[in-house]
């Protein structure tokens, strides 16, 4: 199996960055910023795991390490200033989740050390040059999450036999958008069903997708892991049990929120293997190495 498809990658990191405080005895203070979708009450699963894979590594909130969490609330266009704000904040490294948090990473800082929790084609997206020689300071993990969309169409169909419309829930405006919507168009295709596309950027489209949604025969939904759909989770399953629409999902969060079927990675192991990356930038983490 490819390293694309292992859907872990370190994709760059630096040395050295400027000593913010120190912590008692001595020890050095880290203080790391977090660029995150939606608010830590909704992204408790996976936040936990990376302060559990931090504190493993020894670094311990209050003792020699600060976090600064900032949420865009499931709107992209906050994360250029919440990420103008981290840096202003001297954070000595930044981590983020999605390729709009990444970007927005990117497009502030070409200093600090930026690691994506989780992202997708970091290629396609123009946050890395390359794979094999990724330079910047981005790296960390990606789901390649287009890869899956034809596998939980080809799931749906067989959970729900009579699906005649594959309807899919996407944020055209995420730059993860377009790759993802083709797979799921091609694999839809692949099973002689038609596809609907429903772009959903805030609570009301939401809504409103769901209505139209109800009026197709034999629809089936497949739910992008956006900001703006995490964000509304629970407003998302909620509606798929009113309107009786059978849905499957990319992250746990949604069956925790009372979805029906998930076929994704595990987001809370990713974290948690992100708090490696972190530590191997801490102790000096060259860029331009690929994990096999």
């Amino acid at each position: 199996m490819s390293s694309r498809r292992k859907f872990i990658t370190l994709l760059g990191g630096a040395a050295a960055w400027p000593l913010s405080a120190r912590a008692q005895q001595g020890e050095r203070m880290r203080r790391i910023g977090v660029l995150e979708t939606v608010s830590v009450t909704l992204n408790a699963a996976n936040y936990d795991a990376l302060r559990q894979g931090l504190r493993e590594l020894g670094y311990v909130e209050g003792r020699n390490l600060v976090i600064e969490y900032r949420s865009a609330d499931g709107r992209a266009g906050r994360f250029p200033d919440l990420a103008t704000e981290l840096v202003r904040r001297d954070v000595n490294l930044i981590i983020t989740r999605g390729t709009p948090a990444a970007l927005a990473a990117k497009n502030v800082t070409a200093t600090i050390p930026v690691v994506m929790a989780a992202s997708g084609d970091p290629v396609g997206n123009h946050l890395v040059a390359s794979l094999a020689r990724p330079g910047g300071n981005l790296t960390g993990l990606s789901t390649i999450v287009s890869d899956l969309y034809g596998k939980r169409v080809e799931l749906l169909k067989e959970m729900v036999p009579a699906a005649a419309v594959i309807a899919g829930f996407f944020n055209l405006s995420n730059p993860a958008t377009p790759p993802s919507w083709k797979e799921t168009e091609t694999a839809t295709r692949s099973l002689g069903l038609r596809s609907l596309l429903f772009d959903v950027r805030n609570g009301e489209d939401i809504r409103r997708a769901f209505d139209a949604a109800d009026r197709e025969p034999g629809v089936a939904l497949v739910i992008q892991p956006d900001g703006v759909l995490q964000q509304h989770r629970g407003t998302i399953t909620e509606l798929a049990a009113k309107h009786r629409l059978p849905a499957i999902y990319a992250a746990r969060e949604f069956i925790d929120a009372g979805g029906l079927a998930l076929y994704g990675v595990s987001y809370p192991d990713l974290y948690r293997r992100a708090a490696t990356y972190v530590d191997r930038i801490f102790k000096g983490a060259k860029p331009a190495v690929v994990w096999d």
